[in-house]
């Protein structure tokens, strides 16, 4: 069954990598979208893409999450003309560095997105989904958010946040219809590291694990409209965080001379 088809999707970090690709594939399956990201020109290349296929074409809005003062701007113009089904929180990035020689202003920055700006546009939709009765958030969070790894400690860190945010809400939002959804996948084949990792030395040392963004797309829209409390991928990664919080000296040992190597 379909549950994505005429559903009404706001899709943060819309203009590549992963999210652009739930955009296209929500696209294909009827969805209507409202696509967010903070580059426009790539967020119209998406959006042409989209209508090339015969799509129904999306509504666009350039923003940056991490300033909460146009969050509330955008939400409140897209709050008047539409109800929001779904909002999938995607916007984020990865500093990747030893923490000693992380400089605390981009930790900052990378904290204000990864999790301020998540929670942001989750707070703008709430009012609306709690008078309907009905929603779905989706936050992309992370494996790293179970279990971190040398390098990831800030990044770590923030997706630690976005499961303890995500857990909590669901708590209190619980009798409302809304759901609440977490995404925790293992490192996805988009241009995320060479980015957050300019060393290029823990792309290295995961490429062999990489998760294609089609896997994980099919595997957010196939969550949408149930009760899907988190989504975790690949399903050994997802062991292994278990195993960690049984023998965490042991994984930590074993997985930090892992990452350590160059």
């Amino acid at each position: 069954m379909n549950q994505v088809k005429d559903k009404v999707i706001v899709i943060t970090g819309a203009s590549g990598g992963l999210g652009a690709q739930v955009a296209l594939d929500a696209a294909r399956m009827g969805a209507y979208l409202v696509l967010i990201a903070r580059n426009k020109e790539k967020l119209e290349h998406i959006k042409e893409k989209i209508k090339a296929e015969g799509n129904r074409e999306p509504v666009i809005h350039q923003l940056d999450v991490g300033i909460t003062e146009d969050v509330s701007r955008v939400f409140h113009e897209i709050t008047s003309d539409l109800q929001i089904d779904v909002l999938i929180n995607n916007a984020g990035f990865g500093i990747f560095d030893y923490f000693v020689d992380a400089d605390l202003k981009d930790l900052s920055g990378m904290m204000q997105t990864n999790v301020i700006g998540l929670m942001a546009c989750t707070q703008a939709v709430l009012p609306q989904m709690i008078s309907r009765g009905s929603g779905h958030i989706i936050n992309i969070a992370s494996q790293a958010g179970k279990i971190s790894t040398p390098k990831s400690s800030g990044y770590a860190a923030s997706k630690h946040a976005v499961l303890g945010f995500s857990n909590g809400l669901r708590m209190e939002i619980a009798e409302s219809g809304i759901h609440v959804t977490t995404v925790n996948p293992g490192p996805i084949e988009t241009n995320f590291f060479s980015i957050a990792d300019k060393s290029g030395s823990y792309e290295a040392n995961i490429k062999k694990w990489m998760l294609s963004p089609e896997y994980v797309s099919k595997k957010i829209l196939s969550a949408v409209g149930r009760p899907v409390r988190e989504i975790n991928l690949p399903g050994w990664m997802n062991a292994g965080s278990k195993l960690y919080q049984m023998f965490p000296r042991l994984v930590e040992k074993l997985g930090g001379n892992a990452f350590k190597q160059k």
